[in-house]
């Protein structure tokens, strides 16, 4: 058994008892974790010392809509090959697993492209980022919320357009589709929440016009996220505090937040996290572009300018970023002070909105420890590698 020592793991825990507790990690003859033991403080093991740097499960990102030129709702069998090679970028980012994001389109694309995820995720090997279910962003969202969608096809919820959209396609984390953000104030919404929560989809609050007491009574019924935090939907008020402080009022919903500093300003990522470590998880928010140089790409049938990193219409509506998932926990550590609870938000919160609860301790075991990543807190700020690699 090879053992290594000093080890720090990510926790979201809003107490700091445990912020600095040490950890042994015992690694057997084929790379795998087969000990995670917490050692006392003061005490001196041995092994190789990692020097506090944070052991995790790779990333997995909710929010994500294309890559390498692909836009998921646009997905033919011919882009077959082409996704395959994203999913490898994507491993190399360090992602493990992706809920691949297919935003408000036209009903024809939307199933092809399911149909076209499938067949990826039956030809997973483990040198590709993991196809979790799609989640499904639209069309059921409110038009004056609607930011980049495109009008034409949104639609009012009802049985009739979700069996449409969705019928035949089976729901829950590891199936066809795992989550999907709607407008709970939208009439027909509560059938449509009650059908997808039979079905084992994540429900999300997004592209909502919701007030405090609609997203409470939404909150009651199953919807257990919001999608892109504080982004198209009502902002926190002190006479309307909207569906954001009712989400941290409550403490169990899921707050999707996109850290680049663009879509949520640093202060306000910050302040979220402090108020609701347990809930705040980090997504990438992805388009097309993403891995590609910056400037000008097609998106549908309009134009993406790309400029450090953030996605705009040529209107200059915020369509989202280019950056990986991994950058954000890299920027809400630098902004917050907390690398233990930013490595957290985009590596073992991800998995409690998909139903996983044990521990980070339990998760890691069993693992291989080159799929999991190392984090280093060094003068340059926090930096990750593979778990079987030195930092740089």
């Amino acid at each position: 058994m090879q053992w290594l020592s000093n080890v720090r793991l990510p926790s979201a825990t809003p107490c700091s008892h445990g912020r600095g507790r040490s950890w042994r990690v015992g690694i057997d003859a084929e790379g795998r974790i087969a000990r995670v033991n917490a050692t006392a403080a003061g005490s001196t093991s041995r092994g190789e010392d990692w020097g506090g740097d944070w052991l995790s499960p790779a990333g997995v990102d909710l929010q994500i809509n294309g890559g390498l030129g692909l836009a998921f709702p646009e997905l033919t069998p011919a882009d077959l090959p082409r996704l395959l090679e994203l999913l490898e970028l994507l491993r190399r980012d360090g992602v493990e697993a992706i809920s691949p994001t297919l935003v408000t389109c036209a009903v024809a694309p939307l199933r092809q492209a399911l149909t076209v995820l499938a067949q990826a995720r039956r030809q997973h090997r483990p040198e590709r980022c993991r196809l979790l279910g799609a989640h499904l962003e639209g069309p059921f969202l409110a038009h004056d919320r609607r930011g980049a969608h495109p009008a034409q096809h949104l639609c009012t919820p009802s049985l009739a357009a979700l069996e449409e959209r969705i019928g035949g396609f089976e729901g829950g984390p590891e199936a066809d589709i795992a989550l999907m953000t709607l407008a709970p104030e939208l009439p027909g919404s509560a059938e449509v929440i009650a059908e997808l929560r039979r079905l084992q989809v994540v429900v999300s609050l997004g592209h909502s016009a919701a007030g405090e007491a609609q997203a409470d009574a939404a909150f009651d019924t199953g919807v257990s996220m919001l999608t892109h935090v504080f982004n198209a939907m009502p902002d926190m008020h002190r006479r309307a505090p909207g569906p954001v402080a009712a989400a941290l009022r409550r403490g169990d919903v899921a707050l999707g937040l996109i850290a680049d500093g663009v879509h949520v300003a640093p202060t306000m990522a910050v302040l979220v996290q402090r108020l609701a470590p347990e809930q705040v998880v980090i997504v990438s928010d992805a388009l097309a572009p993403y891995g590609l140089a910056e400037g000008r790409h097609r998106w549908d049938e309009r134009e993406l300018i790309v400029q450090d990193g953030s996605c705009r219409l040529a209107d200059g509506t915020l369509a989202g970023v280019t950056l990986p998932l991994l950058e954000g926990v890299v920027r809400l550590a630098r902004w917050s002070g907390r690398p233990e609870r930013a490595i957290a938000a985009a590596t073992v919160l991800p998995r409690r909105v998909l139903g996983e609860r044990r521990p980070v301790e339990q998760l890691l075991l069993g693992s291989r420890l080159a799929d999991g990543l190392r984090w280093h807190a060094g003068r340059d700020g926090l930096t990750w590698c593979r778990a079987d690699r030195q930092p740089l």
